[in-house]
């Protein structure tokens, strides 16, 4: 749905989006480059989990009990304008606005020079990258964006519950003794607003968080929307053609 509303805004027939949601059942995803070995297909299988490649990079995160945002738009638009880095920290500081809100003492991660080479670990939320949003040095939201001819698309997930380790269960290790070692390791550099709050935020109460963020910091107002026909109907190729395709998915 993120591609077919990016392919819409470049043809003039969709606005700029901020698209909210959540996923049933939870998801496995990977970073557009990431290779398909680091799945633990037997594992995913036996907790009915699902899994699909993104078109953005970064590594794998597992998507359940948590607030996912999408934003696309033309690259021409002011707050998507500059590069990669430029537009990431003008919607990190609209993210940090929209969780400082919910009480979180959060800051933007500081840039980072470390060559995307030296990150080999398969775990997005373990390292956190520039502009990313922290709590105590602790990753809280994990983004990432693409850069197309048609445009830009940067999501990210803002986990709210639940336990951040479940994510290794569906990773490839050496043997359990490294998965457990992963699973400690996440827990000291990942965070979820339970962890740090002690209580529960809605999905609904995130979600209203992250569009007042946005509107006001960027200065921007939303109008509400559904997807049209046409979105949909590309959307479902899309999916023919990517992301419900076993060959698309496996192909790195």
């Amino acid at each position: 749905m993120d591609e077919a509303i990016l392919e819409h805004i470049y043809r003039g027939e969709a606005k700029p989006t901020l698209r909210l949601y959540a996923w049933t059942p939870p998801c496995l995803s990977l970073g557009h480059a990431q290779p398909f070995k680091d799945v633990n297909v037997e594992r995913l299988k036996l907790h009915g989990w699902e899994v699909v490649r993104r078109v953005t990079g970064g590594r794998a995160i597992l998507h359940t009990d948590e607030l996912t945002y999408s934003v696309t738009g033309s690259e021409h638009e002011e707050i998507l304008s500059g590069g990669v880095l430029e537009s990431y920290n003008r919607l990190s500081k609209a993210l940090l606005y929209a969780v400082q809100s919910l009480s979180l003492p959060v800051k933007v991660q500081e840039e980072k020079n470390t060559p995307a080479s030296k990150n080999l670990n398969p775990v997005c939320f373990e390292v956190p990258s520039s502009y990313e949003i922290t709590v105590d040095g602790k990753k809280l939201i994990g983004s990432a964006q693409a850069r197309k001819k048609e445009g830009v698309l940067q999501h990210g997930s803002l986990p709210l519950t639940g336990d951040l380790t479940r994510i290794c269960d569906a990773l490839v290790f050496e043997n359990e003794s490294a998965r457990q070692e992963a699973k400690e390791r996440l827990l000291l550099r990942a965070t979820t607003v339970e962890s740090v709050l002690g209580v529960i935020i809605s999905w609904d109460t995130a979600a209203n968080a992250l569009v007042q963020g946005f509107e006001k910091e960027l200065g921007i107002e939303f109008q509400n929307g559904e997807l049209s026909q046409s979105e949909l109907g590309r959307a479902e190729e899309l999916v023919k053609e990517k992301y419900g395709n076993d060959e698309w998915v496996k192909q790195k």
